[in-house]
């Protein structure tokens, strides 16, 4: 029995649709760990520890690991990982991809449905990184007042609790950055956000891009055999903050990429995608680079908006406790 549910599990594997599997094991891994390498001493120094790091490189992989638990679990967050962006820049022939984005998922949802499709099919990327850099500052404002409570704390006992709780944030932390990061990563891939996400399809070709199923082997075997950590960390870009909101800075970064599915399409009619290729390989290895520097940035935006935020019940603000001015433990203890 054992042999045949491994059986059926490799069977499902194989008929996820392929624009759900981005950059392979290899390259989200690669992605993380570049990321973190680069963070900066403002962000707390545990982030910078080598297990840490490798840590968050393994669980990059893990939004495609899970996939297989059921149908439901599958059908619901496979189409989290791409969104299919048409040559007008709209989304399936629906609505206008551009900020500000529908403030819900179900808002998105209404927009789609007047176009005729919905989110399962053209997916819903920009609300999967949204959605994760929202869940990593609130986990670091937790940090921060676990770890200020810590400090403060005049009692062995809370201090022990503080201590112990702040320990399960650095866990659920890593479990965040690793999220955040496979889907910044499906981000920089342009296969993940367009409707030419597996050859050119049924569209106008004027120019006779192929209509071969290319995305697996670009983001898989080609980037697993030509892109390395070091290559990827040298086209990494500095630092920039956006001075704006997450779901502005997402859209721009996501038709940053959309505007390279042409070239990809350009260069593998050239011949740019065949062995090792250094046209194909510095391709892969820019986009790549450009999903690192995303995630890197993302990390410490999320640290800065964590200063401003509240956390607990009945809330408490971050601030506050940072300054010894309130005992957060009634609020993060749950006393009802």
């Amino acid at each position: 029995m054992r042999i045949i549910r491994l059986s059926l599990a490799a069977a499902l594997s194989l008929a996820l649709p392929a624009q759900a599997l981005a950059w392979g094991g290899h390259g989200h891994r690669i992605v993380g760990v570049a990321a973190m390498e680069a963070l900066p001493e403002e962000v707390p120094a545990f982030l910078r520890d080598p297990t840490v790091i490798a840590d968050v490189g393994e669980l990059s992989r893990e939004p495609d690991r899970s996939k297989g638990a059921g149908k439901i679990h599958d059908s619901n967050r496979d189409p989290g990982h791409f969104v299919d962006l048409d040559d007008a820049r709209r989304v399936m022939g629906g609505p206008v991809f551009q900020a500000p984005l529908p403030p819900t998922r179900a808002d998105y949802e209404t927009g789609l449905r007047a176009a005729g499709t919905d989110s399962w099919k053209a997916g819903y990327l920009q609300y999967s990184i949204v959605e994760e850099y929202q869940q990593l500052t609130l986990d670091f404002a937790y940090w921060r007042v676990l770890k200020a409570a810590e400090k403060h704390a005049a009692d062995p006992g809370r201090r022990a609790w503080f201590a112990e709780d702040r320990a399960r944030r650095e866990a659920l932390l890593k479990r965040t950055l690793g999220y955040l990061s496979h889907f910044v990563a499906d981000g920089s891939q342009p296969l993940h956000v367009s409707v030419h996400y597996n050859g050119w399809g049924d569209y106008p070709n004027p120019k006779g891009y192929t209509t071969a199923r290319i995305h697996g082997p670009f983001e898989s075997e080609f980037t697993r055999a030509n892109v390395t950590l070091p290559g990827l960390k040298a086209q990494m870009r500095p630092f920039e903050s956006c001075g704006c909101p997450i779901e502005e800075r997402t859209v721009d970064y996501i038709l940053t990429t959309f505007e390279q599915i042409e070239p990809l399409y350009a260069l593998e009619k050239a011949g740019g995608l065949e062995a090792a290729d250094p046209r194909g390989v510095a391709f892969a290895t820019e986009r790549a680079a450009a999903g690192a520097s995303e995630l890197r940035d993302l990390i410490v935006e999320a640290w800065r908006d964590s200063a401003d935020s509240q956390v607990g019940w009945k809330p408490v603000k971050v601030s506050d406790v940072e300054a010894g001015r309130v005992d957060p433990f009634d609020a993060l203890y749950s006393v009802d």
